[in-house]
């Protein structure tokens, strides 16, 4: 019998992994992965789906013409951002393009995963606005940070304006609703090795060795 990818789904637990921007997801994903558990990642998806020539990009080209594509016939990420930050209109139309090809080859990914598995790990940052994505998991795991850390920490590690990135924070879940949704919640505001020692400990609690 073909093993689907909701056979996939019901076999293995899948830790919805989220938070806001600047909040350490991605540190705490990595922690994930350093301890063998398999990550998979809808940024990282999303990336290669509007990479050069790709099915996303394509698709993009289509609904807003080629110049949302670079020299390379990629997306232009920092163009279709500046964009659908200042156009709520606009962004629905890129989600309602992208989200089901990621959604497809996220339960492609998820229904590779041998079962027994002990779990996995969704790593998505707006897991909590898709209803379709949220059915993906079992337990939903927030990194928390609070808003004005968020900020200083992004702003320090890519160079955007205060105001570009309290932008991205305006078009993202509220923070409080999204600790409301959360089974585990993780706060950020201390060191790495801090972080890595929570996710370890909930490591055990979900299965794993």
């Amino acid at each position: 019998m073909t093993t689907t990818a909701h056979d996939a789904l019901s076999l293995v637990p899948v830790i919805g992994l989220t938070g806001g921007i600047g909040s350490g997801k991605s540190t705490a994903a990595a922690v994930f992965r350093s301890l063998g558990v398999p990550v998979v990642d809808a940024d990282a998806i999303s990336r290669a789906l509007t990479g050069p020539g790709a099915e996303g990009s394509l698709a993009v080209a289509r609904r807003f013409g080629d110049d949302f594509l670079d020299e390379n016939r990629a997306m232009n990420r920092a163009r279709m951002r500046e964009l659908v930050f200042s156009n709520p209109a606009a962004r629905r139309e890129l989600e309602a393009l992208l989200h089901p090809l990621i959604g497809r080859d996220v339960l492609r990914a998820f229904a590779s995963l041998s079962p027994d598995t002990p779990y996995a790990v969704f790593d998505c940052p707006l897991l909590l606005e898709n209803k379709t994505w949220r059915g993906f998991v079992s337990r939903i795991l927030v990194i928390d940070l609070a808003k004005e850390a968020s900020i200083e920490r992004v702003v320090r590690r890519s160079g955007l304006a205060p105001e570009t990135v309290r932008s991205i924070l305006r078009s993202q879940l509220p923070r409080r609703a999204r600790l409301d949704a959360a089974d585990d919640v993780v706060y950020n505001g201390s060191t790495p090795e801090a972080l890595a020692d929570r996710i370890k400990l909930l490591h055990k609690i979900y299965g794993g060795k």
